[in-house]
């Protein structure tokens, strides 16, 4: 029974395996590798961009029409206008102490922003670009009024202010502001703050056309739906749209159900935000409170979209200003920093099922960081501390598998006596497991149980951005990233093999191959994951055998080896 025990659990544990990496697949807009029958038609990963991004400088047209959209709503018409006079084309770069953002004067749009405190991973000393427009690349943040002739993200702009942060100022304003259309001219005021990846931006109409206009303002992330640059195929993070409402909390939106017109989130709220996610950074449109918008998400080209909200701006008399304020988050998903911006913003940071624990593990993982001051000590502290909160969970499974252990020989001689009668093994071995009180699954209940914690701590070293450029020892200087020397995949596969080692084997020689390569297979993984991950393992992995070590020399079972016989 206890091969039998280890069997279920490793062919059980390796299905998982299976199953999620088809999943991701599927979720990620590929084709299943191993249950082709649940492919799903997704986007082009490998198309070009919208005609109209391809030249450096121009924006791809996806102003909400008056088409119903995937969703089912009816956003109000609006065609992109051309401005009376005019203007100069220019590309506006702005930094401030932690951002470097380029704008295009057509429609004050942001097309580029680069983090100057995360560098390119592959790129020695080179901001981390997030939002970008090239011939590889689309993802912009636009604004615009529909409703009538007015302003939109096509509408040319002259650009006011100034481009970068001063010394002991606060405050970085920069506005852009749009020629007569329609009698209607637009304002948007971006507010850059100090340390701060939030952009407050203020939306000004003026109305010159001697009759009362009532547009409608709308605020969108455009994006190609092409994987985030240098994500791995052997782990995959959520790239794509998300929503948050009070009501409905938060709802990823695949681009593939995009592009199936399947897309579910909630159309209609007085709160929440829009997001365009990917793994450790993402971008946000956080909207005034209290105003009830329609939220929508579209393709809007080939391979390109859209995903944004439409609020009313409110009615504007003749010669007078109307106002309305919103933010734009661009920046890199801090948890902390996260949860000070918006209610539910933190979410963006995707931990999946695994949210209810995770959020703990990370305060947790958090709180050890602020004492120990390098990240990858505390994931070796965090699984101490983890080891020691399951010490007796640990300790009734091992104990159970070391008197499995014990009476092993009894076992095999029972199965070598009755190997021509099934049935009368199985009555003389239950007969002395009741003898010697032993439960032949007592060791599987409480190692199932710790499951979901360690996954869940596997998301949390996934997920966080603070892994990403954190050095450990010598050679291991960014936990994000695999370990570039292999040593610790090696290190990892050794205690795995050692682990196998020190449990009986298998009285049947498939069974007992099957421990054996079920082990170097799932190791094989680990040098493609993040140092971050590996490290967690391997001090999972040494605590586990020192424990089992401990217990079963407590019990009078001394420890050995039993290596494999490969014949």
């Amino acid at each position: 029974m206890n091969d039998i025990r280890r069997t279920i659990l490793w062919v059980i544990f390796a299905f998982s395996l299976v199953m999620l990496w088809d999943q991701w697949q599927v979720h990620n807009g590929k084709k299943p590798t191993f249950f082709p029958g649940s492919a799903t038609t997704a986007a082009s990963g490998a198309s070009a961009p919208a005609s109209a991004a391809q030249a450096p400088g121009s924006a791809p047209s996806a102003v909400p029409s008056a088409q119903t959209s995937a969703t089912g709503a009816t956003p109000p018409t609006g065609a992109p206008a051309t401005a009376a006079a005019a203007t100069p084309r220019e590309r506006v770069e702005i930094t401030s102490d932690v951002l470097k953002l380029t704008f295009d004067t057509e429609g004050g749009t942001l097309i580029k922003s680069e983090f100057l405190k995360f560098p390119e991973q592959d790129q020695q000393g080179a901001p981390f670009v997030l939002l970008d427009t090239s011939a590889n690349r689309v993802y912009q943040a636009q604004t615009g009024l529909i409703g009538g002739n007015f302003p939109t993200h096509k509408t040319p702009m002259t650009f006011t202010g100034d481009r970068a942060l001063k010394d002991g100022a606060n405050d970085l304003v920069l506005r852009f502001a749009s020629a007569d259309v329609g009698g209607v001219r637009l304002t948007k005021t971006y507010t850059l703050k100090r340390g701060s990846y939030v952009i407050d931006v203020r939306h000004e109409v003026v109305n010159d056309s001697g009759q009362p206009v009532n547009p409608q303002l709308y605020l969108q992330l455009v994006r190609d739906g092409n994987k985030a640059p240098g994500e791995s195929s052997f782990y995959s993070t959520f790239t794509g749209p998300a929503f948050y409402t009070d009501a409905k909390k938060f709802q990823k939106v695949a681009f593939t159900d995009i592009e199936k017109g399947k897309a579910d989130f909630v159309t209609q709220s007085p709160d929440g935000w829009v997001a365009m996610v990917q793994h450790y950074f993402a971008s946000a449109w956080l909207p005034a409170p209290g105003k009830n918008h329609e939220n929508f998400a579209r393709k809007v080209g080939d391979n390109l979209y859209a995903a944004g909200l439409i609020t009313p701006f409110g009615a504007v008399a003749p010669g007078q200003t109307g106002t309305t304020h919103s933010r734009l988050f661009v920046g890199p998903q801090e948890e902390k920093m996260l949860e000070g911006i918006a209610p539910g913003l933190e979410l963006v940071k995707d931990y999946g099922f695994f949210t209810i624990l995770s959020k703990p593990l990370y305060w947790l993982l958090d709180k050890l960081h602020g004492f120990i001051g390098n990240w990858g000590w505390s994931i070796v502290a965090l699984v101490v501390l983890l080891k020691i909160a399951f010490y007796w969970f640990n300790a009734k499974a091992y104990a159970s598998m070391a008197k499995m252990k014990a009476i092993n020989p009894k076992v095999m001689e029972l199965r070598e006596r009755y190997k021509d009668n099934p049935q009368q093994m199985q009555m003389e071995m239950m007969r002395i497991y009741r003898e010697e009180k032993v439960n032949p699954m007592g060791g599987c209940l409480p190692i199932i149980i710790q499951i979901p914690v360690f996954i869940a701590l596997y998301w949390v070293l996934l997920s966080s951005v603070e892994m990403r450029g954190a050095p450990w020892i010598l050679w291991i200087k960014d936990l994000s990233v695999r370990d570039p020397y292999f040593i610790l995949p090696i290190i990892m596969t050794l205690t795995t093999l050692l682990q196998t080692a020190l449990n009986p084997a298998p009285p049947d020689p498939m069974q007992a191959k099957l421990m054996w390569f079920m082990p170097l297979i799932f190791s094989v993984m680990f040098f493609f994951f993040p140092a971050g991950l590996v490290v967690y393992w391997i001090t999972n992995n040494v605590l586990t055998i020192a424990q089992q070590w401990i217990i079963n020399t407590r019990m009078g079972v001394p420890p050995q080896f039993n290596l494999p016989k490969f014949k």
